[in-house]
């Protein structure tokens, strides 16, 4: 087993990476923390799999243990889904000495850490993520969050989990659209912040990446865990992390969080910027052809058209918004992002152009 440390000082933490380590779990946390009571919430997929394992690891060591299970899906980061599991919390009696866990993907740990975020101001919860996309990417971070009907993770904070226990195992139980959808993740960290992860991924395919599965999460983690470590709130670099995801956001808004999920629209959010770095002059068309040619790889270069004012409006609730300037996340080499801000305008013919 594998262990990184995120060092954020008094909420530092680790993040411990291995395979067919499960069973292990609930005696490792146990073993470091010394909770007495546990909520565990999870989704119903993940539940038929690996829930009443891990509620059996926390019994054998006589630890009370309740769990919570919401239905799979973007639509349950909802204020809706939400007031239940605070309802259920107090049914509990859960205390601030007690423990949440997210058990399930990016959905389970953005509204399990938002509700320990924001349960009697502060519950410690811990993740264990079980899909590709939590694994190399919103397990690790502290970033929670709800969705609003105006937009996605409108309705968040930072909170920092006390651990991160990773089995690739799982990912064994994973359907193929949910791999490639975590595959988004992986290649944005490629794009941005690793030309040797890149070319690494071109001599992998959908079938022998999973052999090489460890060290490309490990990789992935160790980026992130070092951007956040310097900007933890996102002031500023950690803002490189979202490339791909103004435009991805705004496409899963405008359809209703039902027609993709979240690492399909961060794919086409890619390919959009893509095509508009190309068309503007930003990106050259050798660069263009190696970035569509890896996401095309690993099957993320969907492209649908859309309105291009209804995804600037879209755009506008983004986070990375300040006013009337949006500061968007652009490649100057594979492997070499940067921010830039810009306006609306600005914004909207960039997006234009690529659509011609």
């Amino acid at each position: 087993m594998q262990k990184i440390n995120l060092d954020l000082g008094e909420n530092s933490y680790n993040i411990f990476i291995g395979k067919n380590y499960f069973n292990k779990i609930a005696g490792m946390i146990v073993d470091e923390f010394k909770y007495q009571k546990i909520v565990i919430v999870t989704d119903d997929n993940v539940e038929k799999l690996y829930l009443s394992d891990l509620l059996q690891g926390f019994n054998n060591l006589n630890i009370s243990t309740f769990s919570y299970t919401v239905e799979a899906g973007e639509k349950s980061k909802s204020i809706r889904v939400l007031e239940n599991l605070y309802q259920y919390f107090t049914e509990c009696h859960l205390t601030r000495k007690d423990l949440i866990i997210a058990l399930g993907g990016g959905v389970i740990g953005d509204l399990a850490g938002f509700a320990a975020a924001t349960f009697l101001r502060g519950v410690d919860f811990i993740q264990i993520p079980t899909s590709l996309l939590s694994q190399v990417d919103s397990s690790v971070g502290g970033k929670v969050a709800v969705n609003l009907p105006q937009g996605k993770n409108l309705v968040g904070n930072f909170y920092q989990p006390k651990a991160v226990y990773i089995d690739v195992h799982v990912l064994s139980t994973l359907d193929r659209r949910e791999f490639i959808s975590g595959m988004a993740e992986v290649v944005k960290y490629a794009f941005i912040e690793d030309k040797t992860l890149f070319d690494d991924l071109m001599t992998y395919d959908l079938t022998s990446i999973e052999d090489h599965i460890i060290p490309i999460i490990r990789r992935c983690v160790e980026i992130k865990a070092q951007v956040v470590e310097r900007d933890e709130k996102e002031s500023g670099e950690r803002m490189l992390l979202n490339f791909g995801h103004t435009i991805g956001h705004a496409i899963e808004k405008l359809t209703s969080y039902s027609k993709f999920n979240h690492g399909e629209a961060v794919g086409m959010g890619m390919v959009y910027f893509f095509r508009a770095m190309r068309a503007r002059g930003m990106m050259t068309q050798e660069t263009y052809d190696l970035s569509m040619a890896l996401l095309e790889k690993y099957e993320l270069d969907t492209y649908e058209s859309y309105d291009i004012d209804e995804l600037v409006e879209a755009s506008k609730l983004d986070k990375k918004s300040d006013k009337d300037k949006l500061n968007i996340i652009l490649l100057e080499s594979i492997g070499k992002a940067y921010i830039k801000s810009v306006d609306f305008d600005w914004f909207r013919e960039f997006i234009l152009e690529g659509t011609c």
